[in-house]
């Protein structure tokens, strides 16, 4: 049996007790309790952000864990010192620890995040960063294992971290049987960014808007600038300097990064061959996508299917 233990900070966010559901569920599907999932408190009991009020085991009393899932804060605050002592103590014996959204900040007051690469919130990995000048903030990630501790971003991300824990220890297919029994959409690797690209585009007019979802649902096509100003019933000229003042972008790079992710989300969550995804999201050839994602991601795209643990098709 594979022992879990969650650590409830005072001020805790009560997203972090959802992710109990997907050992739950791969109990479930094993048909057998592979994992036993304990929750402790520094004094028993803990208050969430929302004032819940969660009665857990003392911290003191822990038994033995392979994994430890230290709870965020809506607002990262200093942790008591005999918090930080029992976390030094247990971290040192557990297979792996995690610090869930901002339970970053308490496994770096443990030191614990020293000399490797960790993520959190988007809000706060500047703060983070500023804080705990020895760790590497990733700030764009979903989550980061870096040897035997790990970090995710905030709310949903914890589901995407844990449902990774199980991958880890039970396969692939357990973990997305997991996520389909949760309706999650799909289950996001850790490099994947916090961020859409629509979301991140943000245009303040419905015609703009217009020219964006057109380009997200013809990808495929070489979507020249003529044909994005007529779906945005404007002139080509018009358009750019439109597009560019309510996006910061030009209408080349926002494609651009509308066919990195569609690409990614494809290479993440499919074994089409390379050649396929390319021209399926728009791109000259596998070279040419190759080139848009070092730009991009900073890896090329056969890194990001191995980080997703999908093998491409013989």
């Amino acid at each position: 049996m594979h022992r879990i233990g969650y650590i409830l900070p005072e001020g805790f966010q009560v997203m972090a007790l959802a992710t109990q559901a997907v050992f739950e569920l791969a109990n479930l599907l094993v048909g057998q309790p592979f994992y036993a999932v304990e929750t402790y408190a520094l004094d028993g009991s803990a208050r969430a952000s929302t004032g819940l009020v969660l009665q857990a085991k003392p911290l003191s009393a822990h038994r033995s864990a392979d994994t430890w899932l230290v709870a965020g804060t809506i607002k990262p605050m200093p942790s008591a010192p005999e918090l930080i002592r029992l976390l030094s103590k247990i971290a040192a014996r557990a297979r792996r620890i995690a610090g869930l959204c901002t339970g970053a900040f308490i496994l770096a007051e443990a030191g614990l995040l020293d000399g490797r690469r960790a993520t959190t919130h988007w809000y706060w990995a500047e703060v983070l960063q500023e804080r705990y000048p020895h760790i590497q903030v990733e700030a764009d990630r979903i989550y980061i294992a870096d040897g035997p501790v790990w970090t995710s971003a905030g709310m949903t991300a914890e589901m995407d971290l844990a449902l990774a824990l199980v991958e880890k220890d039970l396969g692939a297919d357990i973990a997305r049987s997991v996520a389909h029994r949760l309706v999650m959409h799909q289950r996001r690797s850790g490099g994947q960014s916090q961020h859409s690209e629509m979301l991140k585009l943000a245009p303040k007019s419905d015609r703009i808007q217009q020219a964006l979802e057109h380009a997200r649902r013809n990808l495929a096509q070489p979507l020249s600038v003529e044909e994005l100003a007529e779906a945005a019933s404007l002139s080509p000229r018009q358009f750019s300097r439109v597009f560019t003042a309510e996006t910061g972008q030009s209408p080349a790079k926002a494609v651009e990064g509308l066919r990195l992710e569609a690409a990614r989300l494809m290479i993440e969550g499919s074994r089409h061959p390379l050649e396929v995804v390319a021209r399926e999201t728009g791109f000259r050839d596998r070279r040419h996508m190759r080139e848009a994602f070092l730009r991009g991601f900073g890896m090329p795209p056969q890194a990001v299917r191995r980080e997703a643990r999908i093998a491409p098709p013989a």
